[in-house]
Order: structure tokens, then sequence, then C-alpha cells
């Protein structure tokens, strides 16, 4: 996936600033990060299988931009680049499921008896 927009022009949140509820997150990490520990309600897409499965992201609200979440914001960062380049408003989080953790905010994992964690 290409980016057609550079650094300095991708809309850009820090995880405090972010609302507590009702946010359209999309995790864009691999599977076994997703497993490991993610925000409730995000919707995950791998960042290899975002051009083929875009069309997951219409099931959003489109009354706010997409907030775009990876580790730490690299893949993120180049996931909204992309999005925005395609006509979404995205957003990338800056710091990821980090400052996500870091933050304090709800985490979930699917490793049964194993406190989520950012992997």
């Amino acid at each position: 996936m290409g980016s057609v927009v550079s650094p300095a022009e991708i809309p850009t949140a820090a995880v405090r600033d972010l609302p507590h509820d009702g946010l359209p997150l999309l995790d864009v990490r691999e599977d076994d990060e997703w497993r490991a520990g993610h925000a409730p309600g995000a919707l995950h897409i791998p960042m290899g299988e975002l051009p083929a499965r875009v069309s997951e992201l219409e099931d959003l609200p489109d009354d706010q931009p997409v907030y775009v979440i990876c580790r730490t914001g690299g893949r993120s960062a180049r996931a909204a680049a992309w999005l925005n380049a395609s006509g979404w408003d995205a957003v990338n989080v800056a710091g990821g499921m980090a400052s996500w953790q870091r933050e304090g905010r709800p985490m979930i994992g699917e490793l049964p008896g194993i406190e989520p964690e950012v992997l």
C-alpha cells in the first residue's frame, strides 16, 4: 500500500484527546497483535488486507472520521494516508495501542486467562 499523502498532511489525534465512547476505530495490526489486546468495539482489518476489505468501513458511522490505530502509529499513519487518498475521512492515532494502554483506556484480549496486552 503506497502513500500518496505526505506524513505532515495526515490528520493525527492523541489518545488523550479521543472521545471515550462511540469512536469509529480501525485497528490495522496483525491477527496475533489483535488477539493479545485491542480496544473494545474496534474494527480489525490488518493493513495488508485493507484495500480488499475497505468496504467493511461502510458499516462505521459516517458522521465522524475513522480513527486508525496500530501498535505505535507507523502502520496506522500509512493506512490513514491511503484511506484519505481514497476518499475516506481518516485520522491517525498517534502512539497507537501503546499510548492507548498507557492512558488506561479499556482493552480486551482473546487469549483465555491472559491479561490483554499490546504486542
